[in-house]
């Protein structure tokens, strides 16, 4: 009997094992991923959400033209460059092949118009001509490119031009890295007048007409996507790097070496599907909410309010816990105070590890005492 009992007991730990196995691997089989590799994170946080060979290094074809793009809405915010400048199309620029808007050597043509070409057709061309026009030449904007990228930690990333175009495997990036500069692009605002454009006319200097057609297929075919470059050579496969908002939860999802272009849009996609599914954004505190009260000394009042000085919100996953905060602030703070005086920090944290600091304020303000109100306080 006891026999019994133990191979009984040792069949449901073995049938509990398998069971939890299961339930494990069905969490990662919700993304199936055939392309060389991926990564898909929140794009606020930099949260990791998936991630597959996410430092091994690749071409990655007309992604790219993401720091292109990356440095040129840079150099327009410092006013180094404007969208009405006048760029003059060099034989260089005008002589690249592969994607283009066939630009007329010679020829002037608007900066805004070279960008519509960079971010909708992914045009050589274009992004060529802009180099040359932001660094003086093609060789100087690739040593920005470099120099951008370091300071972006962009550690495995290696850049020798400007358009993605195969340089000899000189020119190398990851899908962390790619990740990590398309979050960059898309902080700027002026990229999205360009981003959700799908089909345009676009008329050349000379009268001619050649239509821009934007290759991610996802701006018109998946529901919140906002944004992103695809690339394709054979040494890089189809890639994509792209991001997509659905109620304020943005997530960033990169793909290098698909299959074909259809496999690409579908395993970007089954990312997205994964993120939104599993993930939401939880607003944890509200700037001005009371959180407490700290000791005044030498105030009118003995004590004052304190709060956040902005919202804290946190993507957390189903079934996540966000801990209390960790709070620092002194044991007392020191009449005067003024509303809004930053009187400590507030660390909020997930179970994985992500946390966002945030400011501690006074939330109102508190007159030092004067010698009458010391009075007041020995007698009544």
């Amino acid at each position: 009997m006891k026999k019994i009992i133990c191979v009984t007991i040792l069949l449901a730990a073995v049938i509990a094992c398998v069971f939890a196995a299961n339930v494990a691997c069905a969490e990662e089989s919700d993304v199936q991923i055939t392309a060389f590799s991926a990564y898909l994170t929140d794009f606020s946080s930099g949260r990791v959400l998936y991630a597959k060979a996410e430092d091994e290094r690749h071409e990655i074809a007309s992604m790219v033209k993401i720091m292109t793009a990356t440095l040129t809405f840079e150099a327009l915010e410092r006013g180094e460059i404007s969208l009405e400048d006048e760029v003059v199309i060099s034989k260089t620029a005008a002589g690249m092949g592969g994607s283009q808007m066939f630009l007329d050597e010679g020829a002037t043509y608007k900066a805004g118009d070279l960008i519509k070409g960079v971010i909708i057709a992914s045009a050589n061309d274009a992004s060529v001509a802009l180099a040359e026009h932001i660094a003086g030449s093609h060789e100087g904007f690739v040593d920005m490119m470099n120099a951008r990228a370091k300071q972006l930690g962009m550690d495995n990333t290696l850049f020798s031009c400007a358009t993605g175009l195969p340089d000899s495997g000189k020119q190398y990036s990851t899908a962390r890295d790619v990740n990590i500069m398309t979050r960059e692009l898309m902080k700027h605002k002026g990229y999205y007048d360009y981003a959700g454009i799908w089909m345009e006319d676009f008329v050349h200097p000379s009268g001619r007409t050649t239509q821009l057609v934007n290759t991610n297929k996802l701006i018109r075919n998946y529901a919140g996507c906002i944004g992103g470059k695809t690339g394709f050579t054979n040494e890089a496969g189809f890639c994509l790097s792209a991001c997509a908002d659905r109620k304020g939860m943005k997530v960033v999802a990169t793909l290098i070496g698909g299959k074909d272009s259809n496999t690409r849009f579908a395993e970007v996609s089954s990312m997205f599907n994964y993120a939104f599914a599993k993930y939401c954004v939880s607003k944890v505190v509200c700037a001005g909410d009371v959180l407490g009260d700290i000791a005044v000394s030498g105030g009118k009042m003995a004590r004052v309010a304190y709060g956040t000085d902005a919202d804290v919100n946190m993507l957390i996953k189903t079934g996540e816990e966000i801990a209390p905060p960790v709070i620092n602030l002194p044991q007392k703070v020191k009449a005067p105070v003024q509303r809004g005086d930053i009187i400590g920090s507030a660390e909020y944290s997930t179970p994985t590890g992500e946390k966002v600091e945030v400011n501690l304020i006074a939330l109102e303000s508190v007159e030092k005492a004067s010698f009458f109100d010391y009075l007041k306080k020995v007698f009544i």
